[in-house]
């Protein structure tokens, strides 16, 4: 390999893990409008196998903002990041795959909608922590690395004492 090959696929590599951690921010963030944007027009969402829906981006985007409304504080921690790149069209390097882990503590709203309790020193315990490994598949585009599939597979569920939650 040439350095500039090796340089592209390190500028890659750095493009392609901006792109994750701008999901996961916009997820825990609640910034749908940031969240669509990091998809290619005819990109798929399937978080069915954490009891959500499988459908286009705006469908997706539609679900989790009423689905996370419930919720006060949400985390991602997305790790473990294994990035192939895959060759379209003849060219090297215009599409990419991604396993990740992810660990999410979450906590419910209260009824005001804020977290319970609201003082910073009480408990801040997650209610509920959930934990799998994304799939993303990436397409290079004229605006940059866009999610083209992201496809989450829920692992495991606890409750803030332990117990297993189904899905």
């Amino acid at each position: 390999m040439t350095q500039r090959v090796e340089l592209a696929t390190v500028l890659d590599r750095l493009a392609v893990d901006g792109l994750i951690t701008e999901y996961a921010v916009a997820l825990d963030d609640g910034d749908w409008r940031a969240y669509r944007e990091l998809f290619t027009p005819d990109a798929r969402a399937d978080y069915r196998s954490a009891g959500g829906i499988e459908g286009d981006v705006d469908q997706v985007a539609d679900w989790l903002a009423r689905s996370t409304g419930l919720l006060a504080v949400r985390q991602h921690l997305v790790v473990n990041r294994r990035v192939r790149f895959g060759v379209l069209e003849q060219d090297t390097g215009d599409t990419a795959h991604v396993q990740a882990d992810y660990v999410s503590p979450l906590r419910f709203a209260s009824p005001d909608g804020t977290p319970d309790p609201p003082h910073p020193a009480a408990d801040t315990a997650p209610d509920l922590l959930c934990g799998g490994r994304y799939a993303f598949t990436l397409l290079r585009t004229e605006d940059g690395w866009r999610l083209r599939e992201v496809v989450l597979h829920e692992k495991w569920r606890r409750t803030a004492d332990g117990r297993p939650v189904p899905s």
